[in-house]
């Protein structure tokens, strides 16, 4: 494997090492299940069970890997209650809430331009 050095000055490292964080959490955020789970969470605090049951169709395994990837990311708290059995809960950190507001602003955009969007997409098809 070959390194490159960076040549350039400090600030330019900081700069493309945000940029290639920032990647990186899009990609992941950038699915189905993670931007659901935000929604369903909103400004509760849910279980597991009552997380699946709010995104319909995602199954225990997606759930699962979107909870700890939005957990790695500081999006989500997790909280173990020791008690048999272990109750484990689920709640939008600040960071989360914050992302929550720019998700409501997408769904805004697409309620809003649904009908313009259908007609691109026959206007495509045709």
């Amino acid at each position: 494997m070959v390194t490159k050095q960076f040549t350039g000055s400090p600030e330019d490292a900081d700069l493309t090492r945000a940029d290639s964080l920032a990647r990186e959490i899009f990609s992941d955020l950038a699915n189905k299940w993670a931007l659901l789970i935000i929604e369903c969470l909103g400004e509760r605090t849910l279980r597991f069970g009552e997380l699946r049951n709010g995104v319909e169709g995602i199954s225990h395994k997606m759930l699962t890997q979107n909870l700890r990837m939005l957990e790695r990311y500081g999006l989500v708290e997790r909280t173990v209650h020791p008690t048999v059995p272990p109750r484990v809960e689920y709640t939008l950190t600040e960071p989360g809430r914050a992302l929550r507001v720019t998700i409501a602003g997408m769904c805004d955009w697409t309620h809003r331009y649904l009908g313009d969007i259908e007609v691109a997409r026959r206007r495509f098809g045709a």
